[in-house]
């Protein structure tokens, strides 16, 4: 896998060409290898996109101590944009050169506690993606035992890009 390349400025972010010139798939295939930066948040909050096809999206992380609540665990808003990224970058993935997506809601169902440093893989799917409007799913499970950690669900407006 190639070392991890996180927008650390502004000038780091794809150029307005590269947003409208790929398609959504063409894009997170790129930040995969590497030619493109993982987004400033993944690396805030200590995961990474590792994997894409059409209609999904496969993250790795694992939570740190800077993730906890004041009751010392994961704070939920960790897994929610761990699940509200490998969610979104799944409907990214069926999107057409031109074209991007934005989050219009999700929910998230939080099964059991992740431990401080657990690795766990998130992968997000597409169920429905339309000409306005994509749904999907997704998961965090624990990178060792497969148990289930979080799952949670989107629905993303699909417009022209900007």
């Amino acid at each position: 896998m190639p070392d991890t390349y996180y927008a650390e400025t502004p000038d780091d972010l794809p150029d307005r060409e590269a947003r409208l010139s790929l398609s959504g798939l063409e894009f997170m295939g790129r930040v995969v290898a590497g030619t493109l930066p993982q987004a400033p948040i993944a690396r805030l909050l200590n995961f990474r996109l590792v994997a894409v096809t059409e209609g999904t999206a496969t993250f790795h992380g694992a939570p740190l101590f800077d993730h906890f609540n004041p009751m010392g665990g994961v704070h939920g808003g960790w897994y929610g944009a761990l699940l509200d990224s490998c969610m979104g970058c799944a409907v990214m993935t069926t999107l057409p050169a031109g074209r991007a997506y934005t989050t219009l809601e999700y929910k998230v169902n939080l099964v059991r506690a992740i431990p401080e440093g657990r690795p766990v893989i998130a992968t997000g799917s597409v169920t429905h993606a339309g000409r306005s409007t994509a749904v999907a799913t997704g998961g965090i499970r624990d990178a060792a035992t497969d148990r289930l950690f979080a799952a949670g669900s989107t629905t993303c407006l699909i417009m022209d890009a900007a």
